[in-house]
């Protein structure tokens, strides 16, 4: 069904609250493994019913936040959650304390049954209250940005619109938007701070409510990480420093011969070429047209899902102002459906939706049939599913970016590998906050600017006193919005490159690999590297050997 076409009717805590007590009555009554996986299955298919209202009002919030009706549907989702979250928890302790426990590893995986396990652990409904508080939270922080109004020569910018001038040939252009941006971040930044400071302390009462000495585990149960822990992430920031942010820092002196300047300001972080950046060529219909033929070509797998979401509007990417911020891929499951949503705004970042959101979105058409636990993957594996996109569509950049589609080729390649030493200090910025949940907002601040000076040296603010003080995190929505979430692209962005490694080598075994990846639905990152035949990064020495195959 086309989106615009998809009926939208608000679905109330009552009708969910009665039906899921009527699947959890059933499971108690079954006599058996297999009744009770069958009121389990009956209940996901009616929360697949229900999750699909709710994924509707979402993404028409985000598409115009100055929607009153869909706002008040957000909100009321928002107090909602926590109580569905309730049920289903109690839908999952039953599962994972089942006699029958063995029946739900056969049916649904190893996986699925460890997520519940986490799930039942990681929720109670003596934390609802706070995480009611918590999701309005997150709703004020984005609103708060979405609300940026800047005048740009007499054009109302927002901050994804303002980017395009921050990636302007003329490094004054650049400067002037620079300033722009940290001027709206810098007048929000208190209310902001008091925003997070809030939330920090909600989230750490959560952790002390479930037993927890303070957020970082139950962030981590959350996060569904059943295959490795903070230990192991620690270890993968530890190598990450020691080889990643020289070479890193190795390619900004080569952007900075190739910008022609003598020193690298914050206003020349988003550019690479003196003669500007490549830049898609068209109007925002004809890159889409162009998106159409590269996965028309690529395989037919990728052209059968390609027509399938042009023909079904799920595509909603042009960016205006009372649109949210950022993009994302998610998941309508009554119409077995990815959707993306993204905000074009003449920049190489409208390729990367076609290449990194639908790389999400193929792996969601690919498993669009399955169950629930089929469906399922963690955060780091679906972030390989996308950035190993990016690679895999390069031989078609001609279509976006003409003669310049080598330059294009070469910023991504850059911008990939220095973004895993920023990816790494967000992920450490967080565990320092939650260890220390009684820190002041300018102590947070400084622990940020600590981090910049380890994970990317070369960062000049060139005065600027909201960003030199430690101000730029308040704009990495992920910190705010899902706790512990950024490492999961620094995982995957490190498999990524070692498909890079690979396709370079031999691109029709790497693009199967890749296929066998996006099918495999159901496991832990561990046994997703596993099926892909990649390098586990969290183990000594992979990074090492990813940083040589890059150098070559």
């Amino acid at each position: 069904m086309k989106f615009s076409e998809m009926p939208y009717k608000r679905v109330t805590w009552e009708e969910i609250r009665e039906t899921m007590q009527g699947h959890i009555q059933a499971f108690t009554q079954a006599e058996d493994g297999e009744g009770q996986y069958r009121a389990y299955r009956e209940a996901m298919e009616d929360m697949d019913r229900f999750e699909t209202q709710m994924t509707l009002a979402s993404i028409r919030n985000d598409i115009h936040m100055e929607d009153s009706f869909y706002e008040e549907e957000q909100k009321y989702y928002d107090e909602i959650r926590p109580l569905i979250n309730n049920e289903t928890q109690k839908l999952a302790a039953l599962v994972v304390s089942s006699p029958y426990r063995d029946v739900f590893v056969q049916k649904l995986g190893r996986m699925a049954v460890a997520n519940m396990d986490m799930f039942q652990r990681s929720y109670h409904e003596k934390i609802v209250d706070l995480v009611q508080e918590e999701n309005a939270l997150i709703s004020r922080y984005d609103k708060l940005i979405a609300s940026a109004r800047i005048d740009w020569d007499g054009e109302i910018l927002n901050l994804s619109l303002l980017r395009k001038y921050m990636t302007d040939p003329d490094r004054e252009v650049r400067r002037r938007a620079c300033r722009a941006s940290s001027a709206f971040l810098a007048s929000i930044s208190d209310e902001v701070d008091s925003i997070y400071d809030q939330m920090v302390k909600n989230r750490t009462e959560q952790a002390k409510r479930l037993g927890f000495d303070n957020y970082i585990p139950l962030g981590y149960l959350r996060m569904n990480r059943s295959c490795y822990g903070q230990k192991q992430v620690e270890e993968f920031r530890r190598q990450v420093k020691e080889h990643i942010v020289p070479l890193a820092e190795r390619l900004h002196e080569e952007r900075r011969k190739d910008l022609g300047v003598s020193h690298l300001y914050y206003c020349d972080e988003l550019v690479h070429f003196a003669e500007g950046d490549p830049k898609p060529m068209g109007t925002p219909e004809e890159i889409l047209a162009g998106g159409i033929r590269m996965y028309e070509e690529l395989s037919p797998e990728t052209s059968e899902f390609i027509h399938f979401m042009m023909e079904n509007e799920l595509f909603d990417v042009l960016g205006y102002k009372d649109k949210k911020a950022g993009g994302y891929m998610t998941f309508l499951p009554t119409y077995q459906s990815p959707f993306v949503f993204a905000n074009f705004n003449g920049t190489s970042g409208d390729t990367d939706v076609l290449t990194h959101e639908c790389g999400h979105a193929f792996q969601g058409y690919l498993q669009r049939k399955g169950t629930p636990a089929e469906r399922d993957l963690t955060m780091e594996t679906a972030e390989i599913h996308s950035m190993s996109m990016e690679f895999f569509t390069e031989p078609w950049m001609k279509l976006f970016y003409g003669d310049r589609a080598d330059d294009y080729i070469k910023m991504h390649l850059m911008e990939a590998i220095c973004f895993i030493p920023y990816g790494c200090m967000v992920d450490e910025f967080q565990h320092i906050v939650y260890a220390n949940p009684d820190m002041s907002p300018k102590e947070r601040k400084a622990v940020w600017s600590m981090l910049e000076k380890e994970y990317k040296p070369h960062l000049d603010y060139e005065g600027d006193d909201f960003l030199e003080n430690g101000g730029y995190w308040q704009r990495q929505g992920h910190i705010f919005q899902v706790p512990f979430y950024y490492i999961d692209y620094c995982l995957a962005q490190s498999c990524a490159l070692a498909f890079k490694v690979k396709m370079d080598e031999d691109y029709k075994g790497a693009w199967q690999q890749y296929l066998r990846l996006c099918q495999a639905g159901g496991k832990d990152f561990v046994e997703a590297l596993a099926i892909a035949e990649l390098p586990n990064p969290l183990e000594e020495g992979a990074l090492a050997r990813i940083v040589g195959g890059l150098e070559k």
